[in-house]
């Protein structure tokens, strides 16, 4: 298993067994055998669908959780993925997919907060434009450079951002990618937004927030929206994650993790 956290089908052992023995106790008709097999993918398939999760048949950690009695207030969830690929004119799968490829391990961080990523070379741009001269305010070059880099990851990103706000807080904010779908703060505007600040105030409410900023953001170009409605997985992936998009294989993955959404769609 790749997340131990993350069963699917073809895993077996422990993990699985447990997994069968909740949803039977939730009500769903499973064999409890310790293999993920297709009864059991369609027993997770449909506790999902009938309890709002993203229905994939895949039991990450929200739905296992949901399984205990936790619910995530914030999660993202089958309703929202469907509203919003209407909105678009595309197919859930393909929400699902971008959702899965694109933001594996959910929109916050395991402290609350929105997960974000500071870009240093961003934030120098940002203040250029306002005026600021970086190369004369003898910033580390942990937060503010032409080249990109100097990543922490997790929490450690707040602190970069928290460093870069002390000198201009809206063009720190303009600097970060923000929640799952890592939607760029000097987007936020364009959104419908009142600034980056307030896109952020936006995303800690619920994951359907970073959902309907990232269909606000497809709407923004037609050759995008064009690409996800025709499953046209290198076309969307080279505009979405930048021309090296190939090197991380998002075309491929997008394709697969499509393909997999689709098969398992719940029959209307």
């Amino acid at each position: 298993m790749n997340n131990p956290s993350t069963l699917r089908a073809g895993d077996h052992g422990a993990a699985v067994t447990v997994l069968q023995q909740r949803l039977q106790r939730a009500g769903c008709t499973v064999t409890v055998n310790g293999f993920y097999d297709e009864q059991t993918a369609a027993a997770v398939l449909a506790y999902q669908s009938a309890h709002g999760l993203v229905a994939d048949g895949v039991a990450g950690p929200r739905t296992q959780a949901a399984l205990t009695g936790k619910v995530d207030p914030r999660a993202l969830t089958q309703e929202t993925i469907a509203r919003v690929a209407n909105e678009l004119g595309c197919d859930v799968a393909a929400i699902q997919a971008v959702v899965e490829v694109e933001s594996p391990n959910g929109g916050y961080l395991p402290d609350g907060r929105v997960v974000i990523l500071f870009e240093r070379h961003v934030f120098w741009r940002e203040l250029d434009s306002i005026g600021y001269d970086p190369a004369q305010i003898n910033l580390p070059a942990s937060i503010c450079s032409q080249q990109r880099g100097g990543y922490v990851g997790g929490a450690g990103e707040y602190a970069r951002l928290a460093q870069a706000a002390t000198i201009n807080r809206e063009a720190a904010y303009r600097s970060c990618s923000w929640g799952r779908f890592q939607i760029m703060g000097y987007h936020a505007t364009a959104l419908g937004y009142e600034s980056a600040m307030h896109m952020a105030l936006a995303f800690e409410a619920s994951e359907a927030q970073h959902l309907f900023a990232f269909s606000a953001f497809v709407q923004l170009d037609a050759d995008l929206l064009k690409a996800l409605r025709n499953r046209k997985w290198p076309a969307f992936a080279k505009i979405y994650n930048g021309p090296a998009y190939a090197d991380n294989l998002y075309d491929t993955k997008l394709a697969r993790a499509y393909a997999r959404h689709s098969a398992a769609a719940v029959p209307a």
